[in-house]
Parts: C-alpha cells; sequence; structure tokens
C-alpha cells in the first residue's frame, strides 16, 4: 500500500513538472529565440551561460555556507543540482520568481535528516542574504531609473513608493542586526497579530526556525559575512550578466542606462506570471525604446533572455524530477521537533 501510495506521488510530480514545461514551451516563441540567438557568436554564448552557471555555484555556495555550519555532512554539489531546481519551479509557475524554496528544506530533510525547522532556518538566512542584496540593487536600479528619465514622462509620484522601498532596503539589514542580538521580529510580529492562534504548530515552527537562523548569526558572524560576500557577487554578476548580453548584440548604453534597463526587466519578473511572461518583453521595448533603439533590437535582448532562462529552466524541472522529489525516503527524516 504504501509502495503504491509513492508511486502515485511520483507520478502526481512528474505529470505536474511535465505540465508546467509544456505549457512554457508552447507559449514561448522558440522559432524567434533560435533566430535571435543565432545573432550570437558561440564564444558570446559559451560567456552567457558560464556566467549564469557561476551564479548558480555562488548561489549554492552562500546556502552550503550556512548549512555547514551546523551540518558538517552535508555535500555541496548535490546543492548546487538543488538551487537550479529552486529556479525551473520558480520560473514556470506563478508568481515573483520564487516558490522553489520547499525543494530546498524537502532536500535537507529528505537526504540529509534535518529536522523541517533547521532546514527551514538555512533557507530563512539564505533568502534574507539573497534579499539583502536584491533590495540594494533595487535602490541602485530605481535610481538609475529616475536618474535618466525613464518614467518622467508619467508624471509618477514617488514619495509614497519611495517610502516603501527605504522599508524594503533597510529590512534585511535591521533584521540580521536583531537576530545576531536576539530580538525575533518576524516571532514577535505572530505573537501580536490578532486572529492567529499562538501556540499553534505553524507559529510555533516559525518561531523556532526564525531563532535557529538568529543561533547562526551569533555563533557564525565569520560564515555570515562569507555568505554576504557571495550575495554581493551574485548581485554584481546579474548587472554584468545584462552588460554583457546588451553590448554583444550591439545596444551600447551607459552605465546609468544600462542599470535602467535590467531594473525595468527586473521588475517585470516580479508580475505573477510565468517567467514575466510578455511584462519582460514590454519593459525592454519601452525602456530601450526611450534610449532611441527598435523594438527589435528591445525584442531580440529579450529573446535572448528567454532562450537562457528556458534552458536553465527546463533543467532545473527535470532536476527536481530525477533527483529533488523521489529519491528520498520520507519515512528516513526525523520528526518535526519544537
Amino acid at each position: 500500500m504504501r509502495n503504491a501510495r509513492k508511486w502515485l506521488i511520483r507520478m502526481a510530480v512528474l505529470v505536474l513538472l511535465a505540465l508546467l514545461l509544456w505549457w512554457a514551451l508552447r507559449k514561448a516563441p522558440l522559432v524567434e529565440i533560435w533566430v535571435a540567438i543565432r545573432q550570437l557568436q558561440l564564444w558570446q554564448i559559451a560567456v552567457i551561460l558560464s556566467l549564469n552557471a557561476f551564479f548558480y555555484i555562488i548561489a549554492t555556495l552562500r546556502w552550503w555556507t550556512i548549512v555547514r555550519a551546523e551540518n558538517k555532512q552535508v555535500p555541496y554539489f548535490p546543492l548546487l543540482g538543488v538551487r537550479v531546481s529552486v529556479f525551473g519551479v520558480s520560473y514556470f509557475t506563478l508568481g515573483p520568481q520564487v516558490g522553489g524554496e520547499p525543494l530546498q528544506i524537502l532536500a535537507l530533510q529528505r537526504r540529509y535528516h534535518l529536522t523541517y525547522t533547521h532546514a527551514t532556518a538555512t533557507v530563512l538566512m539564505d533568502k534574507l542574504l539573497e534579499f539583502l542584496v536584491d533590495f540594494l540593487m533595487l535602490a541602485i536600479g530605481l535610481t538609475a531609473i529616475l536618474r535618466v528619465g525613464v518614467l518622467a514622462e508619467n508624471g509618477l509620484q514617488f514619495s509614497g513608493d519611495l517610502v516603501l522601498l527605504a522599508f524594503l532596503i533597510f529590512w534585511p539589514p535591521v533584521h540580521l542586526i536583531l537576530l545576531y542580538n536576539r530580538r525575533y521580529p518576524l516571532g514577535g510580529l505572530l505573537h501580536r497579530l490578532p486572529l492567529i492562534k499562538k501556540n499553534s504548530k505553524p507559529v510555533r515552527f516559525l518561531r523556532v526556525a526564525e531563532k535557529l537562523a538568529g543561533r547562526f548569526c551569533q555563533r557564525h558572524p565569520g560564515r555570515l559575512l562569507a555568505a554576504i560576500g557571495f550575495s554581493i557577487l551574485a548581485g554584481a554578476g546579474m548587472l554584468l550578466d545584462y552588460a554583457l548580453m546588451t553590448s554583444f548584440l550591439n545596444i551600447h548604453l551607459t552605465f546609468w542606462k544600462m542599470t535602467a534597463g535590467w531594473m525595468m526587466g527586473w521588475i517585470s519578473l516580479l508580475m505573477p506570471l510565468p517567467g514575466g511572461l510578455g511584462a519582460l518583453e514590454a519593459s525592454q521595448v519601452f525602456t530601450l525604446g526611450k534610449f532611441g533603439f527598435t523594438p527589435a533590437a528591445a525584442l531580440s535582448l529579450t529573446l535572448v533572455m528567454r532562450g537562457r532562462d528556458i534552458l536553465i529552466g527546463g533543467l532545473g524541472l527535470l532536476l527536481a524530477w530525477s533527483g529533488g522529489l523521489h529519491g528520498a525516503k520520507p519515512d528516513q527524516a526525523k520528526n518535526l521537533n519544537l
């Protein structure tokens, strides 16, 4: 009975992943993507793919640095496959490029017997350090947008947006400082919110996970700084990736214009659409049009970006099936300890 249930679960996961990949490929303009990619030389394609491989190596190093602080038995390379799987699931599903993070928790819990709370704590720290740099990049990108006047003609008012932006920028470092000083804002917020059962299992689970994340900050400041350094490298790499692609397609931009174009594309990926489908294209046509480039040039850029992401995302879905979702036995995991 148990084997039949496991087989049904595996088949359901396989069907779901296959449907995600089929839907994405059906919507993607594969012929146009191929035509755009053919504008590049082989060495340029190799540089773009190598740089993106470097992103995942760095992102995995950040997560692995956090995990290894308390769990020396966890190897690096299997986690690299998990990180690519996370991108694949996040890219092909609705939402602002998140959603695959449960794979990280399941991989640690099922393969290496961490409790759910310990595994969640490592992912919480990983995302917090990722947001630390992402929101800093957001500030730089929005500064570039305002500096080059991309949205000036629309007469948008940024007063309220700047307040929200300031909150986003300062939240990750403030959260880290509070964790280091044994203060737990997420747990405190849950405790104060009305209509929430303070002793419910999910609330206790999140509070314990946050405390474990805080223990990492307190006990391993050197690893914390190293993980922050990996985040900074990844953030700088995103800009470099965009700069290289525009340069390879003969779209020559100043630093601030390049940063504004990257930022508009990054914002489009936060839309509740798989891979920002349609929003990414619109953002680049609009922004590069402001800088005097034709819609054809902008679409060529987005098609190259689409080809890169579909390739990596498709690989991620395959890895999710082959090793991330069905390769472990749930009964090997430890019980949830709160």
